[in-house]
Formats: C-alpha cells, structure tokens, sequence
C-alpha cells in the first residue's frame, strides 16, 4: 500500500480528474464555526489555520478569501517518497502561467489552481502524461 515510486509510471498514469465546484482558502482562528466534516482540509499555521472548503460553504458562513480554485486531483497512488512527480507537473503547468498549490494526501496528489484555469490545467496535464507513453 505505500505507493508507485518510478517516475515514468506516474507520470504516465497520473490520470488527473477535476473536481466539481469551487474551492476557497479562508484563514480562521475559530474551527468551531466550521463544520469539519465539510471542509477539504486544514494546515496549522502560527498565524490561524488554513481551511479549504467549498466557496459556497464560506459565502455561507461569512468567511472571507481572496483566491478561488479548481481542484484537481492525480489518480495514481504515489508513494510519498516519490520523487520528482510534483516538480514535473508543476513546471509544466508554470510554462503555461499557470499557478497551482499541491497538497499530497497518502494516495493522491490534489492541485488547487486558479478557477479560470482549469481546462487549460487539464489539457497540460494530460499532454504531459501522454508524452510518457
């Protein structure tokens, strides 16, 4: 279970899927107003913890961001001793102007980029992958 470490086959099946809806990142100090079984994820930070959540669960709640994202997530189960998997897509999609924030869970890499860049996101993606073949 702990993942594909050969970069060729990663890359090769990466198989990148978006995700429906818009996802926002909001800065709180009080995780009490959030129902976190709604909530993608949390890092802990000195300054309040980071909690991504669907865009309409923050309009919802009041909670402001400044930065609305698509999510798209790698199919491939990547070892998370992988090495060179991030830097790959990641420079790939720069070479596009295209920014991208990762967070790596146990199975899958999940890629929050700019909303308006999505299908062009995709599209490089899975060029790259098919350049793997």
């Amino acid at each position: 279970m702990s993942g594909e470490k050969q970069l060729r086959t990663l890359v090769r099946h990466m198989s990148p899927r978006l995700n429906e809806g818009t996802f926002v990142f909001v800065v709180t100090h009080d995780l009490d107003r959030i129902d976190r079984t709604k909530t993608l994820c949390e890092i802990k930070e000195p300054e309040g913890t980071t909690v991504i959540l669907k865009k309409d669960l923050a309009d919802q709640l009041g909670l402001s961001y400044d930065y609305e994202a698509s999510w798209i997530t790698l199919f491939v189960h990547a070892s998370l001793e992988a090495v060179g998997l991030t830097a790959l897509f990641s420079n790939a999609l720069a070479e596009h102007k295209i920014s991208c924030n990762v967070i790596a869970g146990y199975y899958h890499d999940h890629l929050f980029l700019p909303k308006n860049d999505a299908d062009k996101a995709m599209q490089v993606l899975k060029d790259l992958s098919a350049s793997y073949e």
